[in-house]
């Protein structure tokens, strides 16, 4: 059975004809909250009549809704319910282009002026009722920005009030600090200003509260997480300010005058009034997917395809945001109940309370295959408690406020862990990138408290944080992560000097079954520390991390903080701005079993540890292992001394392991195809073709389940 929704259709009509017919009397839907009202109209057989069209007849079989090409607005999130569970597919009508847009357009444009340059200007006179307000604008399908101070970089807190230095991450909270003179001045709407402030690996934003020119005291809103200070606790924290009206000086930025109603736009070359297309956005959120698990009630078998999904606004997340801004009644929130920041200015980590514009929830057999999701304010999708079998495949998602998608299910811990757990879900092939431009510390792929979860396959660039994070328990404790497969990954540039303490892939806690493997990583950099291609953080135990290739990280390819009998086998890590490999603490038990790597340093040591070698020799397990410099005589770095490899095999480690150079077809250009005579082979070495790496075709994914 099919249905149809066009941008000219009715609501009143069938929606039994993808066209209005000659005489305009049937035809095409209009919108999408009608074609719910329908859907579940036939599936429970009960009469539906908007008006001439009377329906009343349950579907024989799955049930197609196709979109036709155009731009379907909300100002509320759609809600699938357990009385929409049925086999139905949403996609685009052939070859048409539907987008699901959580904007209005903004038309009324003249000219004017702000700060003496030509700008274009819109009043808007719900934003002097206080009745919309919004922190995004696409442009001509481009993320526009913000003014902000300064222009590029960071400015430096001076002082912070009551905080002593040397400090690291605390329970402290801090509400004022001192800037250097000229940072903060009495700004034209001075509280619509925001402080954002980066270290370890947070960030942290809040508005401004008050400010004293003659102390230089800025107090704001929300008070910090952590006591703000970066690198490793030495140095107070680096920061800027966004959203800055008097420096809207640059074409393609905007500001929303809240006070006045004004919307102004500096214009970029070529654009015009009357051709350009500007969305400001009204939600922020644009589906949710929700049953309801605890009375056994879950929403199945819906299916995405084809369509894109633009458009939403951030703010901070908090459960207490009215059901008005989040759902679609008084009594209907779309939001995830984990990770909540209260009056924080930032989460833990990761952006981790930041909700999905696309949520799922009791939620089991469902797809999003081949869609767009762009120019989102919160993580792109999230996968929450109670959730079965859910796919996200094929996807383009980008320019991203936060992440792309967050899986967020019950810990071990949790009461309700066995009504509410959350696996068995696919995120392969999908291209993931540009996120993090609001919440900078948010992931690429998010999976907490998930179990058998295949992410595979995809594309991930551009973050300021990690590209892969699986875990979420912080030491030995019971883990419900286990069975994850992280394979076939192309992820790079990362941190890009904002953030620290960061991996391509980053895990957390005791994961049995969990592999990582033909992953190819590369380009992290960190602010402080921490820019790590694979990093077991935090009691990671027993991965197995196999037959990856990672290179050009400014600190090191491989670091493992503290874990347990992790295996690292065949892997090629190559250049670490301070080594090639560490394992940063020392346990009273293996930790890792290293055999048959490749590593390559260019002066750096291959292995760094801040501890003698007396006191470790028990940790770590290597052998069958084949290292260079391109500069010298490989090394090792322990308790600060310097050990040659003579010297590293003396304390019991790499018996049988060599030095010899791999015979990369060309290191220059990284490319790192093994020559038929290279010494590795001898080692048991198996080559790595990174050629299967990132999104397959359509063709080559595996089938649905």
């Amino acid at each position: 059975m099919n249905l149809y929704i066009a941008p000219n259709g009715n609501d009143r009509w069938s929606g039994s004809f993808p066209n209005p017919n000659a005489g305009k009397t049937d035809g095409p839907l209009v919108t999408l909250p009608g074609a719910l009202g329908r859907l579940a109209a036939l599936i429970s057989g009960r009469t539906y009549h908007p008006d001439q069209f009377p329906v009343k007849a349950t579907p024989q079989g799955p049930i197609t809704v196709y979109l036709r090409g155009g731009v379907y607005a909300l100002d509320q999130p759609l809600v699938f319910g357990p009385e929409h569970s049925w086999p139905v597919t949403f996609k685009g009508y052939r070859n048409e282009k539907p987008v699901i847009s959580g904007a209005r357009r903004i038309t009324e444009w003249h000219k004017g002026s702000v700060n003496g340059k030509t700008a274009w200007v819109a009043d808007l006179p719900e934003v002097v009722e206080g009745q919309w307000a919004f922190r995004e604008l696409v442009v001509n399908g481009r993320r526009a920005e913000r003014p902000r101070l300064p222009g590029k970089g960071f400015y430096r807190m001076k002082e912070v009030p009551g905080a002593v230095l040397p400090t690291g991450w605390d329970n402290r909270h801090f509400e004022r600090f001192i800037c250097n003179p000229g940072d903060v001045r009495n700004f034209k709407n001075l509280k619509d200003i925001e402080v954002v402030y980066v270290h370890f690996w947070i960030e942290e934003r809040s508005r401004i509260a008050a400010f004293d020119p003659k102390t230089n005291l800025v107090s704001m809103e929300r008070p910090s997480f952590t006591t703000p200070v970066g690198s490793f606790g030495n140095q107070l924290a680096d920061y800027y300010l966004d959203n800055v009206m008097e420096e809207l000086l640059d074409p393609g930025q905007w500001y929303l005058d809240r006070s006045a109603g004004k919307l102004y736009y500096l214009p970029r070359p070529g654009e015009t009034m009357q051709k350009a297309e500007i969305y400001a956005p009204r939600c922020l959120q644009l589906m949710g997917v929700i049953g309801n698990p605890e009375e056994n009630r879950f929403v199945e078998h819906i299916r995405f395809e084809g369509i894109t999904f633009a458009h939403t606004d951030w703010r901070h997340p908090d459960i207490s945001d009215g059901a008005a801004i989040l759902g679609t009644g008084q009594d209907q929130k779309i939001h995830s109940r984990r990770h909540g920041r209260g009056r924080f200015a930032a989460a833990a980590q990761a952006a981790c309370d930041v909700p999905g514009v696309i949520y799922f929830e009791g939620a089991r057999h469902c797809t999003i295959e081949n869609c767009t999701i762009e120019h989102v304010g919160w993580y792109g999708v999230e996968i929450s408690d109670a959730c079965h079998g859910i796919r996200v495949v094929g996807n383009t998602l980008r320019h991203l406020g936060a992440g792309g998608v967050k899986i967020n299910g019950a810990a071990a811990s949790d009461p309700q862990v066995q009504v509410r757990r959350t696996g068995h879900h696919r995120i392969t092939d999908n291209t993931i990138c540009h996120g993090g431009r609001v919440f900078h510390s948010a992931i690429g792929v998010l999976a907490m408290n998930a179990f058998a979860v295949a992410i595979c396959h995809n594309h991930i660039f551009d973050f300021f944080y990690s590209g892969v994070s699986c875990g979420w328990e912080w030491g030995y404790q019971d883990n419900i992560s286990r069975d994850n497969l992280i394979a076939f990954n192309h992820i790079h540039d990362l941190g890009q000097k904002v953030l620290s303490d960061m991996g391509g892939i980053y895990t957390l806690g005791v994961q049995p079954g969990t592999v990582l493997k033909n992953n190819l990583i590369y380009n992290v950099t960190s602010a402080h520390y921490g820019g790590w291609c694979i990093y077991p953080d935090e009691g990671s135990s027993h991965l197995v991390i196999e037959d990856n290739v990672c290179y050009n990280a400014d600190r090191q390819p491989f670091h493992q903080h503290y874990g347990r009998e992790n295996i690292v086998r065949n892997n090629i890590w190559v250049f670490g701005g301070e080594a090639v490999g560490i394992y940063s603490r020392n346990e009273p038990h293996p930790g890792l079993v290293w055999i048959r790597n490749i590593m390559v340093s260019k002066g750096e040591p291959i292995f760094k540890s801040i501890f003698p070698p007396e006191s470790e020799a028990h940790r770590m397990l290597a052998d069958g292992n084949l290292y260079f410099d391109t500069t010298a005589k490989p090394h090792f770095l322990m308790g600060g001394k310097k050990y040659s490899f003579r010297q590293w095999q003396k304390l019991g480690r790499d018996q049988h392991s060599i030095i010899a150079d791999p015979k990369f077809k060309n290191l220059a250009k990284r490319d790192f195809t093994l020559a038929k005579n290279s010494p590795a082979f001898k080692l048991g070495f198996k080559a790595i073709d990174v050629s299967a790496v990132g999104p397959r075709p359509p063709s080559k994914r595996e089938p649905a389940d």
